[in-house]
């Protein structure tokens, strides 16, 4: 089973983006922030969560999905026989997801729940 468990969003300044997102959607911040990374989630509920990334590129692809799965292996080949492709990535050690991109060339992760 894969389902979209959050939508990553870039940009430039984590703490504004936070602050503006938070209020927005009336989410609140989850777990520790650092200098890169901030995920978001519903006050109260369910929701998807919002992660916003710090990118470096202004030609940085800024937005894509992380889609949750129980077997990210599977799910991957699952995905490449319907049009999905792999691609290049420089992945850290330990790394629990992977970057595809759909048959229009939009990147998205697996990432192993």
């Amino acid at each position: 089973m894969i389902r979209i468990g959050s939508i990553v969003w870039g940009v430039q300044d984590i703490d504004r983006a936070v602050k503006f997102w938070s209020a927005a959607l009336d989410y609140v911040q989850k777990g520790e922030q650092s200098d890169d990374w901030a995920m978001l989630v519903p006050k109260s509920g369910p929701g998807i969560q919002l992660s916003i990334a710090k990118i470096t590129s202004p030609k940085a692809r800024r937005h894509h999905m992380d889609l949750f799965a129980e077997d990210r292996d599977a799910e991957v080949e699952r995905l490449i026989s319907l049009g999905a492709t792999r691609k290049p990535w420089n992945y850290e050690p330990g790394a629990d997801y992977t970057v595809l991109q759909d048959p229009d060339g939009n990147p998205f992760c697996v990432v192993q729940l």
